[in-house]
């Protein structure tokens, strides 16, 4: 995950949350990554990130949520062979799902997918699905 300013800029290299780097830097840690799923095995949500809202820092207007597949690479694995893919935004004190995405295409070369935006504007975060595929892993999606 990738927390941006307003240049939509990643603000500095603590701000790129994932699973060596499992919270934003703010005092608060306003956005935690609640660890890998090396295999995907098991029902439900792989993997989960919570992000206060409330407590965000100003200079954060842009977050990026992205996916790859451990060693994809050496396991010889694309996002083609992966079922059931979603990302889900879940209210944690009601628990409601407000918002469910479905990777519905096939990314049969794909190692590394720009799932889901999180954005301010007018003063309000807003969602919007990605769904950006990139051979290369992590690597090729920052660079893309």
């Amino acid at each position: 995950m990738f927390l941006l300013n307003d240049k939509e800029k990643l603000i500095s290299d603590k701000h790129l949350i994932f699973y060596n780097n499992l919270t934003s830097p703010d005092a608060e840690q306003s956005v935690r990554h609640l660890g890998d799923n090396l295999t995907g095995e098991g029902e439900g949500d792989d993997e989960g990130i919570i992000i206060d809202f409330r407590k965000l820092p100003p200079e954060v207007s842009r977050i990026v949520i992205a996916v790859t597949i451990y060693e994809a690479e050496k396991r010889k694995q694309n996002f083609g062979q992966v079922r059931n893919a979603f990302v889900r935004l879940v209210n944690v004190e009601t628990k409601e799902e407000i918002l469910r995405y479905d990777l519905e295409e096939d990314f049969s070369t794909e190692t590394a997918m720009l799932m889901a935006e999180i954005y301010k504007r007018d003063g309000e975060w807003r969602v919007s699905a990605v769904d950006a595929g990139y051979q290369g892993g992590l690597q090729a999606a920052v660079m893309g």
